[in-house]
């Protein structure tokens, strides 16, 4: 199942997607005509895992880490799917990762990885951009629209071997498998959850494969997980 959130002439709802069509509260809206798609969820944070690939790792020239390596991204990071990334005029290497992400289906803490898929409502995709020629991880990843999100979330997923891609332009840039990851998702959501208290609608995505790379105005960002969907935005020049 397939969970989305619109904007109607009605106010923001959320019900089952389905070809194009979202039912909600015994009625039904059609994407693109009737209503409009949002992130599909409202976080108080997004905990972000890094280095968390071994291809990534290698490539970065990075240490293998021995725990996940995480950040924060605060909810003002979030953006719609198929909204415009609006590239900051602050920065000149603004770069693309395509992440798997869970949805924290209600307040937790302290979860065994055996009850991670009791706790989380399901997966969607994550751009985690950043803006790599500023100092410090705070600075080049948690800013405004430095998250886009969606496009809903799937529920029947099981996240430990699905494929990926990411096309840039229409440009093949990244293809892996989560199979790839140093710590499964049920491994980081149980980490995490021994410091922080997972609130719903929270984000917990699991780091980039290889070959994150710079984006451009004009560029479009498809990244795509298996079983899951397309998250799809398109970078423009910032105002």
């Amino acid at each position: 199942m397939r969970l989305a959130r619109i904007r109607t002439d009605d106010g923001v709802v959320s019900g089952r997607y389905d070809e194009g069509v979202v039912a909600a509260d015994g009625e039904e809206y059609e994407v693109g005509v009737d209503a409009e798609l949002l992130a599909p969820c409202e976080p108080t944070a997004l905990y972000c895992v890094g280095r968390n690939y071994a291809a990534t790792v290698d490539q970065m020239d990075y240490d293998i880490p021995d725990q996940p390596d995480w950040f924060i991204k605060p909810p003002v990071s979030v953006l719609d799917p198929g909204a415009d990334v609006e590239y900051p005029d602050w920065t000149d290497e603004l770069t693309y990762a395509g992440e798997l992400a869970a949805v924290i289906d209600r307040e937790c803490s302290d979860v065994a990885e055996a009850d991670v898929p009791d706790v989380v409502r399901g997966y969607t995709i994550l751009n985690d951009l950043d803006a790599l020629d500023q100092p410090g991880r705070t600075a080049r990843k948690a800013f405004d629209g430095s998250g886009p999100l969606g496009p809903w979330i799937a529920t029947d997923v099981d996240p430990s071997n699905i494929d990926m891609t990411t096309h840039v332009g229409g440009e093949l840039r990244q293809e892996a498998t989560t199979e790839r990851m140093l710590f499964s998702p049920a491994e980081v959501v149980s980490f995490l959850s021994e410091r922080y208290t997972f609130q719903p609608g929270d984000v917990i995505s699991f780091g980039s494969p290889a070959n994150p790379g710079l984006v451009e105005p004009g560029d479009d960002v498809e990244i795509w997980y298996e079983g899951v969907g397309t998250l799809t935005n398109r970078v423009v020049d910032g105002e």
